[in-house]
């Protein structure tokens, strides 16, 4: 039987801090997918069906995220593999505060740190899904700071009606409105964004 191409190879000490960065990145993602999806249903439970679309939205974006770091994953160690916790949830105010800080995080420590890192590799693969999850979550970040306001709204406001978001298939960017021709992330077509509600 052959050896596995990607197991045979050698893997040396800077590769090996790459894959350490990708694997709590797939597990970080993977996390906030979970928490994410359970925030959806708390909010549509307490009619904040607005809020509940943003949460879904930025769900399918961390699960794209989580997607892409496998990806590299599989080509440099192996399969990708993550235990999730059940998410603790709370009010919808607070699982968007707590969803805010995990994207800023991301944004301001976690992705930054790791593409320190493997810039100097030359790793395209890893750089590329790092500064894919980077960029794509300063969008989510935006859209929780922006709809945090809104909790306090009459009925019909922002927040309690149900909205339509897109989401880039490739990077995980997430908009409320289409914003030009091009993902402004990945440069993946707009039209071949994933419409969420």
């Amino acid at each position: 039987m052959a050896a596995d191409p990607v197991l045979a190879r050698t893997i040396s000490i800077e590769d090996v801090a790459v894959i350490r960065h990708l694997e709590t990145a797939f597990e970080e993602e993977s996390k906030n997918t979970a928490s994410c999806r359970a925030y959806a249903s708390c909010a549509d439970d307490e009619g904040f069906h607005g809020i509940a679309s943003l949460f879904r939205a930025v769900a399918r974006a961390e699960q794209i995220h989580a997607a892409n770091h496998a990806r590299v994953l599989r080509a440099m160690s192996g399969p990708a593999a993550a235990q999730v916790a059940l998410p603790h949830v709370e009010t919808s105010l607070q699982n968007l505060r707590t969803a805010l800080a995990d994207q800023r995080f991301e944004v301001d420590y976690l992705y930054p740190t790791f593409l320190t890192a493997a810039v100097p590799l030359i790793d395209s693969t890893a750089i590329r899904t790092f500064h894919w999850a980077l960029e794509a979550d300063k969008s989510h970040v935006r859209l929780f700071w922006e709809v945090m306001p809104r909790i306090g709204e009459d009925k019909a406001g922002w927040a309690y009606t149900p909205h339509h978001f897109f989401v880039c298939a490739l990077c995980g960017y997430v908009a409320q409105n289409p914003e030009s021709e091009n993902c402004p992330s990945c440069n993946y077509l707009w039209e071949r964004f994933e419409t969420v509600q």
